[in-house]
């Protein structure tokens, strides 16, 4: 019997106000002069994303794992799900993964 996992994908718009602001080092000591878009990433990375979007994640924090950042054109694709699992591009909001899979009318 196949078990079902959880899977979700955060988009994160690289050229709204939020994601220029800047982000906290845990270490600031060690801290190393970032782009805007690198200091989002490792802020995803180090798990910000849960206190920037907690409405998004509220039940679901316990069990999905952030897996993968893509980098795209204008936006941060975040990959989260219980464990790795290959994803079906028709259903990405991601428009690179998705768009040419739809039929063309």
């Amino acid at each position: 019997m196949k078990t079902k996992s959880t899977q979700q994908e955060i988009l994160l718009n690289t050229r709204a106000s939020f994601s220029k602001r800047r982000w906290s080092e845990k270490n600031p000591e060690d801290a190393t002069p970032m782009s805007e878009r690198e200091q989002l990433e490792k802020a995803c990375w180090n798990g910000v994303f849960w206190e920037m979007v907690p409405e998004i994640l509220s039940d679901s924090r316990k069990s999905m794992y952030l897996w993968q950042i893509n980098e795209l054109n204008s936006f941060i694709q975040l990959d989260l799900s219980e464990y790795p699992t290959p994803k079906e591009n028709y259903y990405s909001l991601n428009p690179y993964a998705s768009l040419p899979t739809k039929s063309v009318n």
